[in-house]
């Protein structure tokens, strides 16, 4: 059903560039106004009497000279023919009928075949994409284009087929009709498209297939709503924000990161930072300079490739007097990142943000020293409650298990005192 749907399409492709190309040979009017012919530049270009049947003999003139080109007696009835056509044969010509009457006027108009042309595609968003092409050779003729795409499967392609509607073919719609665009609406973001364009002037015509997958050509438009604002009290910082292009839709699942280049005035070199979200604070801006901003948006995933700069828009860090200035306002910008060319920056760092807890100034030798003291302390303190724990339980295993020991008294009391003495 596929093949039968995709060979139906490219019959009514070929059919329509036929017509038009076939407006080289007998008296062609497709292309242009009526009389108008064409030809190729350094080829022969047979010219046709129109209103006048063919095999009719004719003479033929040049428009203003009166030197006949060629006679009725040339065998070639309502036709001429030109030899290695030059820029110079360009023009009108006249033929008459043996009688003398007026057959017809001819305006020639010389050029080349259209060349395959030069195509690429793009995709703002997940959702669709545009193609747009240019002529790879001026023709110096009238020219049209013919688009479709389908969808390319992978190796069930051959299943797929069957099902016909699944993969197309189908028109790729020139938006608006007649410019070098069409755009592909609904697209899947993980499949496969062929892009067809066929170049068709009246010479021939000329087809170029592209292969694209969107998350290839994914290119987000660039960040809107940027601005730039000085915060308060702090000489060297600036703030920046802006907004998710329109172009994008905002789903959890397809979300943007972006980078952000500044400089000052006067300086060529842009330092570059990636925020973690639709925002940005900068900590080095040079004190009393205005700083030139710029931000760029990507698929959070590094589908596709970077979106163009958004405009650059300036803004200068606060001016305004400070009741103590934060040590590392005071310090000389250090640009974090140089690059060779304006546009090509170094890879980025994270900004670095002003640190929300107090600093603790205490010598790190004496911090030192005071956390070996009490680990000393700790494991003396263990060592020797371990220690007591020991002969205490050796104390008292001792008393429960060994023989009896009389006391130190019993050989100071008299035998005839002790209990049951009378007795032995």
């Amino acid at each position: 059903m596929m093949s039968h749907s995709y060979s139906g399409l490219s019959r009514v492709l070929v059919v329509v560039a036929a017509a038009l190309v076939s407006s080289s040979s007998s008296c062609p009017q497709a292309w242009g106004p009526s009389g108008v012919q064409y030809g190729q530049l350094g080829k022969s270009v047979m010219l046709c009497c129109p209103g006048v049947n063919a095999g009719t003999p004719v003479s033929w003139f040049r428009d203003g000279e009166s030197d006949m080109l060629q006679g009725p007696e040339s065998g070639l009835g309502n036709e001429l023919v030109l030899v290695e056509a030059h820029s110079t044969d360009e023009g009108t010509y006249i033929c008459r009928t043996l009688n003398g009457a007026l057959g017809a006027m001819v305006n020639l108009k010389l050029g080349y075949p259209p060349a395959r042309p030069v195509v690429s595609c793009q995709a703002a968003a997940y959702e669709n994409f545009s193609c747009t092409w240019r002529s790879s050779q001026v023709s110096g003729l009238p020219t049209r284009y013919f688009t479709s795409y389908r969808k390319k499967n992978g190796p069930e392609a051959a299943d797929s087929q069957s099902e016909g509607s699944s993969t197309g073919p189908w028109l790729c719609p020139q938006e608006p009709q007649g410019a070098p665009r069409c755009v592909v609406h609904g697209a899947e973001f993980w499949s496969k498209y062929r892009i067809n364009v066929t170049e068709v002037n009246p010479l021939g015509a000329s087809t170029r297939l592209l292969d694209v997958s969107l998350q290839s050509i994914l290119r987000p438009d660039p960040p809107q709503g940027l601005r730039v604002e000085p915060v308060p009290g702090y000489p060297r910082r600036l703030h920046a924000s802006w907004t998710y292009p329109a172009s994008w839709p905002r789903q959890p699942h397809f979300l943007l990161k972006f980078r952000l280049q500044y400089r000052p005035a006067q300086h060529p070199v842009w330092s570059m930072v990636e925020p973690t979200g639709l925002e940005e604070v900068i900590t080095d801006a040079v004190a009393g300079l205005p700083h030139a901003v710029r931000v760029s948006a990507r698929d959070f995933l590094d589908a596709g490739t970077w979106s163009a700069w958004s405009p650059e828009v300036w803004g200068t860090p606060s001016t305004g007097p400070l009741s103590k200035i934060p040590v590392e306002d005071q310090l000389p910008m250090q640009p974090r990142e140089t690059e060779d060319q304006m546009d090509s920056p170094a890879p980025a760092r994270p900004s670095p943000k002003p640190d929300p807890q107090p600093f603790d100034h205490r010598d790190p030798l004496e911090q030192m020293a005071v956390l070996a003291s009490l680990g000393i302390f700790s494991f003396l303190g263990l060592a020797a409650g371990a220690l007591a724990l020991g002969l205490w339980l050796r104390l008292r295993r001792g008393g429960k298990n060994g023989p009896q020991k009389p006391g130190f008294l019993a050989p100071m009391i008299p035998v005839d005192k002790l209990p049951g003495a009378s007795n032995l």
